[in-house]
Order: structure tokens, then C-alpha cells, then sequence
């Protein structure tokens, strides 16, 4: 597997465009395949993790063409999916999983989920209950990881579901299954998660609610067998994507980003409420509505930061964006506190664990608690050695976050193991060289 070094960059300068958004792009492949008709889909991010979830679907028997700029895919409505003995390779992808894993249970489909070694030891319990109480089938339903085999239902039971956890994969992945039932679905969560799925179904012609009830839960409620238009759909930029370069820029002396396109749906930017809190210097400019999406172009300049605490509440609007956020609260005059992060332990590796390693590496001192991450700022004027070696443990967040924090010390630093950043971001080093990052390949 290659390697990236990360030297120290003069400054940071460029207008910029970076990938189509990762979780939008997942649902415009699965939420555009019950679309009766071919729709258009642009942008649409060509990482490995959405490449996993376009192949699952033509194994299924979709039609998915590439074209020179888009992509087309011919829907084939909601239900009408069949077979057995399908085996779908997911790689590395939880998303593509999980939401699959809902659409096969609203389908007549039979089909094993496996991944790499990764994927397979990340939680899939917390899909599989709901799922059960739609009348899908699993064959070891107390297996909490891949290989996962499931047996979907063609008209699969309506259902009430409180979630423990606010998790746009878990009410995305039951919303998904109970677009063919004949009742109403419903998703009650503690808060908030990305709402994606149902911005995406209202676009298409959906009936869609949320509401906030007395006790501050949302309750989504899902009106079953809409009629869904072949409506073509647009991708915004990833904010998590684009939260590398402008963190960068944010702690690299003299210099100034602007990102076009982002994705700044209010569920998905926490990352820039918490730097603009943290004192950074972030504008919005050029807001507009892309099918359900509010997008802007960013900007940021070098800023000097100070030490922050981070809410519970904040982490689903950021659950992504913790590791470049710890790269950035190196640079700031204090600590800086991350409430209620504990899911960060169950992405693609434990990141609380990951982040906190390489930062006591190169003399950042953290706290790591169970579900709490503090980070003791060296402020703005530190310098940093630098001259160390971080395993990205298989996460491409890790592996950015790292080269990022490489542009400000003193000696480069390297990051092993970097193909996986191909399965969010494949044209980081690119991007990031083009605005004048100094990152090489090392074989």
C-alpha cells in the first residue's frame, strides 16, 4: 500500500472544487433505482465506498451507465427487486451497507453483505433490530458484523421505531424498507440526524414529515408506495471533504481558500460552527437550493484559533469532521473539549484512539475518556517537530487529518497506508497540491 509524506507549506492559496457529496451520492444510486424511469445523476462522487454501492445495485439487475460528465441510472420503481444468492461486496463501505441492507429488506430479494476487514468489524446490530420488525429475515440475527445474510419482504410491515442513537444510516436504511409497505413508517430519534434521505424523497415526490415532539425527539414519518418522479438530481461538494483544505488554510500562515458548491445543510455543518466559534475566519457566500440542499461556496483564511468546548449536541451535525477539528485545536490558545463522541470509537477504526495517538506523538497532549476527547492547544505561535511516521489504521479521515496537520511542522510527516483516502476523497493530493500543499507519494 502507498504512502504520503506531508512537508511544510509557505502558504495556502486557490479557488477550489472538491468531490460530490459522499452520503448524497450513496442515496442518489439507491433512491434513484425505485425511480420508475432513467434519471441523470451529476457530480456524483467516483470513490470506491459509492463505486461499492453502484456495483451492489447492477448485481441486483439495475442498469447503471457511466457517461462522459454523469452518470444514468433506469429505475426499476419501488418493490421490484427479486432474487437469491446475490453476494454483494461492500469494501469498505458502512453507508452503502446499511442502506442497502434496507432496501433488499423492502424488496423480494435474498443477499449476502461482506466488506474487507474493516467493514467487518463495524456494528450492523443496530440495523438489523429494526429491521426484524419489518418482517425481514436474517440468518444469524445476533451477528453484530459482516458477513450478514438477509432475506427481504415484498410488502414489508410498517413500523414505529425509537432509536437509541440519532443515526442518519439507521432511519435512513428503515425509511428505505418501508417505501414498499402500505402504511406509514416512522422514526422517532433522540436528535436530529442527516436528513439527506428525506430531503431527497421529498424532491423525488415523496410524502415525508419531521417533527419535534414535546420531550425534543423527531418524529420522520413516511407515507409507503409513493409515486416517485425521474427527476434528475445534482451532488453538491462534500463539506466533509471540503473541511481539509479549509481547516489547512485555517492553520497554514498567509493563506486564503475559497470552496465552491458545499453542501451546507444545517445537519451538516457543525464542523464551521465550531471553528467560527473557535475564531476562525469563515464566510458564505453565493447560497442557493440544489434539489433540497442548501449549498454556498466557502472561504477561510489563516486564523488564530482559541480553545473551544464542543457539545453533545453538535456531534451528529460532525460526526466526520472530529479529526481534522483535532488538527485545528492543536493550533488554538487552550483546550479544546468534544462532548459525546463515544461513536467515534465504531467508524472505520476507533478515532478517539487514532486521533489521540498521533497528537501525543508529536508532543500535543490529550485526554481520551470513553465518550470525551480533550486537546491542549499549543496556540497559534507553536512550532511543531514534526519528523514522525502515523498509520492511518485503514481510515481515510485519520490519513488526511495527519497530512493537513504536516503543512505546519517543522519536518514532514508521513502517513502509511493512504489508499484508503481513495474511498471519500481520490483527488486529495491533487487538490490539495494544486492550492500549495507539499505532499509526495511515497511507494
Amino acid at each position: 500500500m502507498n504512502s504520503i509524506s506531508s512537508n511544510k507549506s509557505s502558504k495556502l492559496s486557490g479557488d477550489i472544487v472538491v468531490p460530490g457529496d459522499k452520503s448524497i451520492s450513496h442515496r442518489a444510486l439507491i433512491i434513484g433505482s425505485l425511480v420508475p424511469g432513467k434519471i441523470k445523476i451529476t457530480n456524483l462522487l467516483e470513490s470506491d465506498d459509492v463505486i461499492a454501492t453502484a456495483n451492489a445495485l447492477e448485481l441486483l439487475g439495475l442498469k447503471i451507465n457511466k457517461k462522459n460528465d454523469f452518470w444514468e441510472i433506469f429505475g426499476s420503481g419501488i418493490g421490484n427487486l427479486s432474487g437469491s444468492n446475490y453476494r454483494l461486496d461492500m469494501g469498505n463501505s458502512g453507508t452503502g451497507s446499511r442502506l442497502l441492507m434496507g432496501l433488499v429488506a423492502g424488496s423480494d430479494v435474498e443477499a449476502t453483505f461482506f466488506g474487507d476487514d474493516s467493514l467487518s468489524k463495524r456494528p450492523m446490530k443496530r440495523i438489523i433490530i429494526p429491521l426484524l420488525k419489518t418482517g425481514a429475515i436474517f440468518d444469524d440475527p445476533n451477528n453484530d458484523n459482516l458477513p450478514l445474510k438477509i432475506r427481504g419482504s415484498k410488502i414489508p410491515l410498517p413500523i414505529e421505531y425509537i432509536s437509541p442513537v440519532a443515526s442518519a444510516q439507521i432511519k435512513s436504511s428503515i425509511l428505505l424498507a418501508g417505501l414498499s409497505s402500505t402504511g406509514n413508517t416512522i422514526v422517532v430519534e433522540p436528535a436530529l440526524s442527516r436528513d439527506h434521505t428525506e430531503n431527497m424523497l421529498k424532491y423525488l415526490g415523496a410524502k415525508i414529515s419531521t417533527i419535534q415532539l414535546p420531550d425534543s425527539s423527531w418524529k420522520i414519518t413516511l407515507e409507503g408506495l409513493p409515486c416517485l418522479k425521474a427527476l434528475d438530481i445534482e451532488i453538491p461538494s462534500d463539506p466533509s471533504s471540503a473541511a481539509f483544505p479549509i481547516v489547512a488554510s485555517i492553520i497554514t500562515p498567509n493563506s486564503h481558500v475559497k470552496v465552491s458548491n458545499v453542501c451546507i445543510n444545517d445537519l451538516r455543518v457543525g464542523l464551521y460552527t465550531s471553528l467560527i466559534e473557535m475564531g476562525a475566519n469563515i464566510t458564505f457566500s453565493n447560497k442557493r437550493k440544489i434539489n433540497g440542499e442548501t449549498v454556498a461556496d466557502i472561504s477561510a483564511s489563516y486564523s488564530k484559533l482559541n480553545g473551544i468546548t464542543i457539545p453533545k449536541k453538535r456531534v451528529a451535525s460532525m460526526i466526520d469532521e472530529y479529526p481534522i477539528l483535532s488538527i485545528a485545536a492543536v493550533k488554538a490558545k487552550g483546550s479544546t473539549i468534544m462532548e459525546g463522541v463515544e461513536e467515534l470509537r465504531y467508524k472505520e477504526t476507533d478515532r478517539i484512539s487514532a486521533i489521540c495517538d498521533g497528537l501525543n506523538s508529536i508532543g500535543v497532549e490529550t485526554v481520551d475518556t470513553k465518550d470525551k476527547v480533550v486537546i491542549k492547544g499549543k496556540g497559534p505561535d507553536c512550532i511543531l517537530n514534526g519528523n514522525k511516521t502515523i498509520i492511518s489504521k485503514n481510515d481515510h479521515r485519520i490519513a488526511m487529518s495527519f497530512l493537513c496537520l504536516g503543512l505546519i511542522t517543522e519536518n514532514p510527516i508521513t502517513v502509511l497506508d493512504t489508499d484508503t483516502i481513495n474511498s471519500s476523497f481520490p483527488s486529495f493530493f491533487e487538490v490539495m497540491n494544486g492550492i500549495g500543499a507539499k505532499l509526495n507519494r511515497i511507494k
